[in-house]
């Protein structure tokens, strides 16, 4: 005989709670017809928009990221990627800084398939490793642990990041892979390549710089610059090496000047 599951047993939520929440919405303004929309909507859409804003801490994007989605598709970590993958909490000010995306929409048309757009919060390389539950995410490495790029949180904005080393810009110096440049390109910091690229494989599952390093423009105490990269199944390698040296694993890493 088959036993029917009672319906209480389904509950994600006690019925105290369920109360408590209700009581909330009435307060806020909601009421039988309101309610009804909700109860009605098609696909379970308006239910489906209240959880996700409340799952983004409130944040509603801009018109101005809603567009930047719509075209950069799956090269695009905002705001709502940073809440859900890296748990942070934005301040009014920061959601206020990156309200407005800094390229135009042509730039992010012609970097829709090489760049990855990103909305980088003040997270170090160690609050990311710190963070993220799967620890195979970063190879199991201690020599950065008190270096001063790995403490570098950074700062909040908008970077478009080249998913890429710059064309042929392995085998190289620094200052032969710095004249490799465009006038509106720069080398990013070790901080937002590490961000972007765990970022963008907790969101997406595909994994940048699976087989090559990129410099960046952070100097370890030793005066090397670091290099970061082959994201393989061990996880993320963080590494320096002498900006006079050539090595054919090692490129460089590239972001577009915000405009």
């Amino acid at each position: 005989m088959k036993t029917m599951m009672s319906p209480i047993a389904d509950r994600t939520i006690s019925v105290h709670t369920k109360h408590e929440f209700l009581l909330k919405l009435e307060k806020a303004g909601l009421g039988e017809e309101l309610a009804q929309k909700v109860v009605g909507s098609k696909d379970n859409d308006l239910a489906t928009k209240v959880v996700r804003f409340i799952t983004n801490g409130g944040f509603e994007p801009s018109t101005s990221q809603k567009r930047a989605r719509e075209i950069m598709g799956r090269n695009f970590f905002g705001v709502e990627e940073a809440i859900k993958h890296f748990g942070v909490n934005p301040t009014k000010s920061q959601l206020a800084l990156l309200a407005e995306i800094p390229f135009s929409e042509d730039i992010l048309t012609t970097c829709k398939d090489s760049h990855i757009l990103v909305a980088v919060f003040p997270l170090s390389i160690l609050d990311i490793r710190g963070h993220v539950q799967d620890k195979s995410l970063f190879y199991d490495q201690n020599w950065y642990n008190k270096q001063a790029f790995a403490k570098d949180k950074g700062e909040v904005g908008w970077q478009l990041v080249r998913k890429e080393p710059v064309e042929n810009s392995t085998d190289k110096t620094w200052d032969e892979q710095q004249d490799l440049l465009l006038k509106d390109e720069e080398t990013p910091k070790a901080q937002v390549i590490a961000y972007t690229i765990i970022g963008h494989f907790l969101a997406t599952g595909e994994r940048l710089l699976e087989n090559v390093y990129v410099r960046c423009v952070d100097l370890d105490s030793g005066g090397s610059h670091v290099r970061v990269g082959c994201f393989d199944a061990e996880g993320l390698y963080v590494h320096s090496y002498w900006g006079d040296f050539r090595c054919d694993g090692i490129g460089l890493s590239v972001a577009r000047k915000s405009q």
